[in-house]
């Protein structure tokens, strides 16, 4: 199949398609014309990459790991493969740091709205 025929099975804009090859997460065949030929499979290696971003899981990551996971049915799963169970671990760790900053980042911004609305609620001004 073409690339137009994959962005459609997949919903991914060809684009980035191109994106992924870049990065060496789809590795179509090239035909004599330059043509990118894509199978069945790389359908499923576009789920996973998908699946993967919306993990949160960064490009360089996502190679390092794609060959460890497979279809079982509907659900995309390991094949073990112990550097995908390192590297999900690491990345669950800094997903789980940022959100903890964010958090410590919107209780200041909650202090600092309910001490403005108290403020306007009180028609006073701060001299």
């Amino acid at each position: 199949m073409r690339i137009g025929d994959l962005a459609r099975e997949t919903g991914v804009h060809r684009r980035l398609l191109r994106y992924y090859e870049e990065q060496g997460l789809l590795r179509p065949v090239r035909l004599f014309n330059g043509y990118r030929e894509y199978t069945e499979t790389d359908v499923a290696t576009v789920r996973h990459i998908r699946a993967m971003l919306a993990a949160g899981l960064p490009t360089a990551v996502i190679a390092r790991v794609l060959h460890c996971v497979h279809d079982d049915g509907e659900l995309m799963v390991p094949s073990g493969c112990p550097v995908f169970v390192e590297d999900l671990r690491r990345e669950r760790a800094r997903i789980a740091e940022t959100i903890a900053q964010l958090r410590s980042s919107q209780e200041i911004l909650d202090a600092i709205l309910d001490a403005a609305l108290r403020q306007a609620a009180g028609g006073t001004r701060a001299t």
